[in-house]
């Protein structure tokens, strides 16, 4: 999440609106920017200035303000920091469903927390302020199912208030092994909902080791519960070395098993978290992997599945791989490297994330056309 800092004064609690830097009429959800002058009615006043005698909720002195555009929505906190939740100029937003997760990834860049305040008011108050022209939206987490029916209506109210906006639910499908919930999650009838989930191994002990949870067949059983309603679905396969020696066995197992998946993709790994925590274990350099992931690739193209390549640099994989491999990282994380500036192929590459400025690939390169 992007934040910006600055010195806030007449903030008591937390509070969340829609950027304008422009007037406007109705001004109860809109937070406007300002260069010293005084307006109320607004939820708040953001400057990059001090604003003096102000009697109600403002923020001044603020870095990078520039950053911020008409439209995107803020959390302001009470010390002054301001948490951009949403970017109108970004085909990268999603909703933190909630941050608690019934499993225990090894490498999960997002480590869950024991307990929180319910997020679901909060979500819905954001998608209410979205534009009405937002391309797609994610429901990630932790685990966004574990909020049960709140996360259905979630669900509605996006198809209600959003009625252009894909949304892709990121899950690791453990409670979809329940069909009664599955039928109130496609019962919906959203007109574009993708639901990710993630597989790792072709056994369960393979899968299970890496998700510290015995979480095996109960995705595989919501796999099937979605299929039989016909509900679109993805597998995501993040890669490191606990399972990078056996893509093509669970490119195998997923080509026999679910030939109904609308798309697989291969994620190279975000060092941050508590991959960060346990790289001894995990980390193994991307180009060492390859030969497993060209062969994992090429087997479910041929048999003609929908299948792309995340998180990767052009200069690391074989560039008969490239065709797969997509700009997938949120913007607000994704960076490029100082080699990178001289690359003729910059534009097309997916990049980094923030986190791998100190470790990545030793085959990282400029290419020349």
């Amino acid at each position: 999440m992007k934040r910006l800092f600055g010195h806030s004064k007449n903030i008591k609690t937390s509070l969340i609106g829609k950027v304008t830097k422009k007037p406007v009429f109705f001004r109860k959800d809109y937070i406007f920017i300002t260069d010293n002058k005084i307006k109320n009615g607004y939820v708040a006043l953001l400057s990059k200035n001090d604003i003096k005698h102000v009697s109600f909720p403002a923020v001044c002195n603020i870095n990078n303000l520039d950053e911020l555009n008409s439209g995107d929505i803020v959390l302001i906190e009470p010390n002054g920091t301001i948490n951009i939740l949403y970017e109108v100029k970004s085909n990268h937003n999603a909703l933190m469903i909630t941050e608690r997760c019934n499993c225990s990834c090894i490498m999960c860049p997002q480590p869950k927390v024991s307990a929180e305040q319910d997020k679901t008011l909060l979500n819905l108050k954001l998608i209410s302020l979205m534009s009405k022209n937002t391309k797609s939206l994610g429901l990630s987490g932790g685990e966004p199912t574990l909020i049960g029916d709140k996360l259905v209506e979630i669900i509605l109210n996006c198809k209600k208030t959003l009625p252009k906006t894909s949304l892709t639910l990121l899950t690791n499908g453990i409670k979809f092994d329940d069909f009664e919930y599955v039928k109130k999650i496609v019962s919906v009838d959203h007109f574009d909902l993708m639901i990710d989930i993630p597989l790792y191994g072709a056994t369960d002990g393979e899968h299970n080791k890496i998700i510290g949870a015995s979480g095996f067949y109960k995705t595989i059983k919501g796999l099937y519960n979605l299929a039989l309603l016909r509900q679109k679905v993805g597998i995501r396969i993040v890669m490191h070395k606990l399972n990078y020696n056996r893509l093509p066995q669970l490119a195998e197992f997923i080509y026999r098993n679910f030939p109904f998946v609308f798309h697989i993709a291969f994620m190279q790994m975000e060092t941050t978290g508590l991959a960060k925590d346990n790289k001894e274990q995990l980390w193994i350099d991307p180009y060492d992997y390859n030969n497993q992931l060209k062969e994992a690739v090429d087997f479910l193209f041929n048999r003609n599945m929908n299948v792309s390549i995340y998180n990767a640099q052009l200069c690391v994989i074989p560039r008969s791989l490239w065709k797969f491999a997509r700009r997938s990282i949120s913007a607000w994380k994704n960076i490029y490297l100082e080699v990178c500036s001289q690359c003729a192929h910059k534009e097309d590459c997916g990049g980094f994330f923030e986190t791998s400025m100190e470790m990545h690939s030793r085959y990282v390169n400029a290419l020349m056309e």
